[in-house]
């Protein structure tokens, strides 16, 4: 019942439901999320932990960069069967067609490139 609870009040919120779909891309840097999102860093890190502490979302952390990843599907079949549910829920979203465009376009940046771009905004 507690990982069900930690899921729902995960998917809440429109900027989590918008990171889950853009992982499904593959894995991202914290500062190409930022970057799509157009959030503050500070915003996009709470609502990562939020995933993350729903298990829905995996880190690692390579030099200064962090990279998030959908968790891996045979981990859990609850956590497997929410990120299906979402993403075909949203996928004619007019904004999840708009950050696929962006992810696109983010990833073919470095994210030390993109890191430096940001701060001088």
């Amino acid at each position: 019942m507690r990982d069900l609870l930690a899921i729902t009040k995960a998917l809440a919120d429109s900027n989590r439901i918008r990171i889950l779909t853009m992982l499904r891309a593959g894995e991202l840097c914290v500062c190409q999320i930022v970057e799509v999102l157009g959030l503050a860093p500070s915003t996009v890190s709470t609502h990562l932990s939020i995933l993350y502490g729903a298990k829905l979302v995996e880190s690692s952390k390579r030099g200064r960069w962090v990279y998030y990843r959908l968790a891996d599907p045979h981990a859990s079949a609850l956590v497997s069967d929410c990120i299906e549910w979402v993403i075909r829920s949203v996928e004619n979203d007019e904004t999840i067609e708009e950050d696929r465009e962006k992810v696109a376009r983010v990833i073919s940046v470095c994210p030390e490139e993109l890191c430096r771009t940001s701060n001088q905004s």
